[in-house]
């Protein structure tokens, strides 16, 4: 996606702390939720609580820190989150992140006290700068490592042990502080998971249990939110962690009632074709759709339902049907729910702001706008620039109003290759780093397999991070660096017939290509 130099707005200045957050529990902003049949409320005054929310991730990726913090602060995009008017964020993370000592591509210059953070200490500031805007906070354990999803709770290389105790920490870290309300133990259990089947293995009900009752040993006040798998017990598929037809003979109990919320995945035909978007009645067909995997939890009053995911680029005409339906289903139930993504790079999706990170996408926050209210917060200026003992030296800084951004930012070029046409564009540039935007689109015919994708960039040493593509860079540090991405998960697996898929990358470099010519190589 494309991410160009923030331009900064006029107002109050405002830096991020990185004190643990230890607030009262009886704050008026931030008190702890509990459940009654198919609502969440307050617990102290039983007020009904909808969640509506908005994931903002990059806690999850090689970063190890929520995305755009090159762009913007960390303030600055919790106004934004607030001004939307969402009152909480879904949090992804890496189990990986929570032992790192430092995270990837934050902007000295715009979050002076996180780029030398840990990413604990940098979850720390995101649950503060949210208490302050009144947002409240859900984690969700999103990936083991950063490398990729996985379909069960635990890989080789993190163990169920690890999951569990991990949430244990994070339980204990936050348990004076409500603003973070819930925690999201697993991202969309999918192929080998099961819903009660026996097989401590793969039985992601039976895991749940356990989780939620060690979470709860240590916060009996969170709210544990349990996702669905992707083959019901039934035989039935849907989205991964979409199915959660299971809940009605094998339910989550846990030891502290009225803690689980239950918490499906959905999205649009343009992320991945399913049966029921061919059907001579499409949308109306989808309320029965939504009620026979996870609808039916509420109407029933079984349990809170939570919707964890959804979103989309709406291009379609198809994905505008499902978006107004979705919404007016959400409304007429009173349903709680968290939009992928605040985050402009998400691949599939894109997100709420635009490709600078400043400019909100007007006809997403439309479409939404039955179930979301805006409200009037000021934007923050950029961080007043520390005191130097040093005579101010000359440095590239993120563009303000009336500057020019760097002349190699903008700079695109493309390429094709065996039925796939792709532009590669310097959307980013800040000290030591620049970023690419990489878009790619498939002729009507191709079933790609696998694609590569290089260009030359003298001096370059290492990638920071990318999202759908893995990047290296040979000879790095010399005038003969190249940077060859290769697609990965949905960067690849989305790309067919017809598909656009929009991947990037940040690159350690003094300076971008100053004009990239790009090279592509497709298998199909």
């Amino acid at each position: 996606m494309l991410r160009r130099v923030l331009a900064v707005l006029a107002a109050v200045v405002l830096t991020a702390s990185l004190t643990v957050p230890a607030a009262p529990a009886d704050a008026a902003t931030a008190q702890w939720l509990r459940t009654s049949g198919a609502k969440i409320q307050v617990a102290a005054t039983g007020a009904t609580f909808t969640v509506k929310a908005t994931s903002w991730f990059g806690m999850e990726t090689d970063t190890c820190a929520p995305h755009g913090l090159w762009s913007i602060s960390l303030k600055q995009g919790m106004a934004q989150i607030a001004g939307m008017g969402f009152n909480t964020i879904r949090l992804p993370f890496a189990n990986e992140c929570l032992t790192r000592k430092t995270a990837n591509s934050v902007n000295q210059a715009l979050n002076p006290t996180l780029a030398t953070a840990s990413p604990l200490k940098i979850m720390d500031a995101v649950v503060a700068t949210a208490r302050a805007y009144g947002i409240r906070v859900i984690l969700d354990r999103h990936r083991p490592g950063t490398d990729a999803q996985s379909e069960l709770w635990y890989t080789p290389q993190y163990s169920e042990k690890r999951w569990i105790s991990d949430w244990k920490m994070l339980a204990q870290r936050y348990r004076n502080n409500s603003t973070v309300i819930g925690v999201d133990l697993h991202n969309e259990p999918r192929g080998a998971a099961c819903w009660g089947c026996g097989d401590r293995s793969r039985d992601w009900q039976a895991a749940a249990v356990r989780a939620g009752n060690a979470v709860l040993d240590v916060n009996p006040h969170l709210l544990v939110i349990v996702e669905g798998v992707q083959n019901g017990p039934d035989g039935s598929a849907t989205w991964w962690g979409g199915n959660l037809r299971g809940v009605a003979k094998k339910p989550v109990t846990l030891k502290v009632k009225n803690r689980v919320v239950y918490s499906p995945h959905e999205y649009p035909s343009s992320i991945s074709d399913q049966p029921w978007f061919h059907n001579a009645d499409y949308p109306a067909n989808l309320p029965g759709v939504w009620e026979s995997n996870w609808g039916y939890i509420a109407s029933k009053k079984i349990a809170p339902v939570l919707i964890g995911e959804f979103g989309t680029k709406l291009q379609t005409s198809s994905d505008k049907k499902w978006l107004a339906k979705l919404v007016g289903y959400i409304k007429d139930r009173g349903l709680g729910w968290a939009y992928w993504s605040f985050n402009p790079n998400s691949g599939d999706t894109g997100g709420l702001l635009k490709d600078d990170w400043v400019t909100r996408d007007k006809d997403k926050l439309a479409a939404l706008k039955p179930i979301l209210t805006p409200k009037k917060v000021a934007y923050p200026a950029a961080p007043a620039p520390a005191p130097s003992p040093l005579p101010p030296q000359p440095s590239p800084q993120p563009s303000q109003p009336g500057n020019t951004p760097p002349p190699t930012v903008g700079q695109s070029s493309s390429a094709s290759s065996n039925g796939v046409s792709a532009t590669l564009t310097v959307s980013s540039a800040w000290p030591g780093k620049y970023q690419v935007a990489l878009a790619l689109t498939a002729s009507s015919s191709a079933k790609v397999k696998a694609w590569t994708a290089s260009w030359a960039s003298p001096g370059a040493t290492g990638a920071d991070s990318a999202w759908g593509m893995a990047c290296r860079v040979t000879k790095p540090g010399t005038a003969s660096a190249r940077v060859a991405c290769s697609g990965i998960e949905w960067g690849v697996a989305n790309l067919s017939q017809g598909a656009r898929v929009e991947v990037g990358a940040i690159l350690n470099a003094s300076k971008p290509p100053a004009k990239p010519v790009l090279s592509l190589s497709v298998t199909r």
